[in-house]
């Protein structure tokens, strides 16, 4: 592949052009991150109401998180705030703010801006924002203790209060606002415009196509000692226009950090700049995402209401081969549900060493025997049949990715080989997330919904308990649930998963919980997990070095999340 020099001229002057409401900056000191989306409304900076209002550099760079989750090493690292405590039952959580905060227009961020933003989100229901909503379902009250310290009780009991709700666990986290500017403002139409944060940027421009921010030189944490002042002089968040072009301004260094690729856009990229990086050297180049893929089966649909037969399913699937060609070779067999990062590497090995990890390559020989012993025989046209009707599947699949459709292309080829008449069924975003999953309206189909778990077991585990089992054509509650996974096995594990709820992070037991409950969801199986979800994230080290990588490990490289604070602060000028 390669990249025409037209277009990279168009799109050089594109971004010259954008930057050029600002004051100049070398390019050397400017670091240019991708943006996969428009930005609808560039005047807009009320994060609480629905649009890109913060991942084009305004949770990046303004916008700082009380902590921020490793994923390395599953520990809270303390920004705005240093440390939260709770009291025995996990009801009552007190969080110490640092001191020397303040924002960039000098006002000092203390308690009061907790609290106000808090009670904000308790108070409008009109908000609309994931994270307010959260608030609202789990917060009682707030209380002021001091000017640096915070109290919240919660409704219930939650061990994960603080890494769910500040800690950046995936994408975002609960941004607190300035009370001396929203102060007396409709929190569901305020503009918040100009911006300000505690961040070390302050904003200066935006467009449908790109937002500049320039570095706030008198920012806290550098006046304070928390931290030095990040190298990059100004931050750029510019639309690509998708894989291609993204590709064309990587390749002549006009792109600094890239959103996701193929790894045949990966390695072209690398042919044309050898400068350019990703998570790891060589296969499978991407890192992981928190979403790792799976089977969905729904148990209520003979003859997969059989556990024999979905662990049959299951011996077929070949996950190295889904890497190979589904995925190019860019990510890796599930070794269980469970995303594989360091910090889950506790409960990942706990499931392995109790003889529940999955294998990476099929075993169909043992798959066969299970639907023989059902009752099935093989037909001289290769399918199992029983009572003379054959042994067959649909398998839905959202039509919107390519790395969906080609994965359950390499699923259906597996089964039709092994004897089982499969077929794919593609259908398209709305439908798929709207009517079929959650209705329960499919025999199989593909996902994720166990999405969740990056640090501990039960945000993910939490989402396969009876208590959430629905009629098929009623709504499953959050996609949990949606295989109406309802037997004998599924209440044993329901009752483990229950009790590990009030678990506190880091209690000892919960390992031990996680493989006793692990060998009752593979008993009955209910979905089949696949490989790790990934993200081929190409970093350029032309200008700048220190990119998170596997042998860099700070954290994770997702560069649109809060957590890019992190990212930014790493960078060094490159020699």
């Amino acid at each position: 592949m390669r990249f025409t020099k037209t277009i990279l001229l168009a799109s050089g002057l594109a971004l010259a052009a954008g930057m050029g409401v600002a004051q100049s900056v070398d390019r050397a000191d400017t670091v240019i991150f991708d943006l996969d989306r428009t930005i609808k409304d560039p005047e807009n900076f009320n994060w609480f109401t629905p649009g890109t209002k913060r991942m084009h550099g305004a949770h990046q760079t303004m916008w700082e998180p009380l902590f921020i989750l490793n994923y390395g090493t599953g520990e809270l690292d303390p920004w705005l705030a240093t440390e939260a405590n709770s009291d025995e039952g996990g009801k009552v959580w007190t969080i110490a703010l640092r001191e020397g905060v303040e924002w960039s227009d000098g006002e000092a961020f203390n308690a009061d801006d907790v609290m106000f933003t808090v009670n904000m989100a308790m108070t409008n229901e009109e908000i609309s924002s994931r994270e307010a909503a959260t608030i609202r379902a789990q917060v009682e009250s707030v209380e002021k203790v001091d000017d640096l310290t915070v109290r919240f009780t919660l409704k219930n009991p939650n061990p994960r209060f603080i890494v769910e709700n500040f800690g950046v666990r995936i994408f975002g986290s609960f941004l607190i606002m300035p009370e001396h500017v929203w102060n007396g403002q409709d929190p569901a139409t305020f503009a918040f415009n100009p911006p300000i944060g505690t961040g070390p940027y302050t904003f200066t421009s935006a467009a449908t196509n790109r937002a500049i921010w320039d570095r706030n030189d008198e920012w806290w944490g550098a006046k304070t000692g928390f931290m030095d002042l990040p190298e990059p002089l100004r931050v750029v968040f510019i639309e690509s226009g998708g894989e291609e072009s993204r590709a064309q301004l990587m390749a002549a260094n006009q792109l600094d950090a890239a959103q996701n690729v193929s790894v045949g856009t990966f390695e072209a990229i690398r042919a044309e700049n050898a400068a350019v990086t990703a998570w790891y050297d060589d296969y499978p180049y991407a890192a992981a995402d928190p979403c790792a893929r799976q089977l969905e089966i729904n148990t209520t649909v003979a003859p997969w209401d059989d556990p024999a037969m979905r662990r049959a399913v299951n011996h077929i699937i070949d996950r190295t081969q889904i890497a190979n060609i589904a995925a190019e070779g860019a990510t890796v067999p599930s070794k269980t549900m469970f995303a594989q990062y360091g910090s889950m590497d506790p409960f990942i090995n706990a499931v392995i060493e109790a003889g529940h990890g999955l294998s990476p390559t099929a075993d169909v020989a043992a798959g066969q025997a299970l639907i023989e012993a059902a009752g099935y025989t093989m037909g001289a046209n290769g399918v199992y049949e029983k009572d003379g009707a054959p042994l067959s599947v649909k398998i839905h699949v959202n039509s919107a990715s390519t790395e969906y459709t080609k994965t359950i292309d390499v699923i259906v080829e597996q089964l039709n080989r092994a004897g089982i008449q499969a077929s794919s069924v593609p259908v398209e975003n709305g439908v798929f997330w709207g009517e079929v999953l959650p209705f329960g309206s499919y025999e199989m189909s593909y996902s994720w919904l166990s999405c969740g778990s990056v640090n501990e077991p039960w945000a993910s585990m939490g989402r396969y308990t009876v208590k959430d089992v629905v009629p098929v054509g009623e709504r499953s509650p959050g996609f949990n649930n949606t295989a109406r996974w309802n037997d004998a096995s599924a209440q044993a594990y329901s009752e483990i998963v229950d009790a590990m709820a009030g678990k506190a992070l880091g209690d000892p037991e919960v390992p031990g919980m996680v493989a006793e409950a692990y060998g009752h969801l593979a008993e009955g199986m209910p979905f089949i997990p696949l490989v790790q979800s990934f993200k081929l994230l190409p970093m350029n080290t032309t200008y700048w070095t220190g990119w998170p990588s596997n042998d860099n490990y700070y954290n994770h490289p997702f560069f649109w999340w809060n957590t890019a604070h992190q990212i930014i602060h790493n960078l060094e000028k490159a020699e």
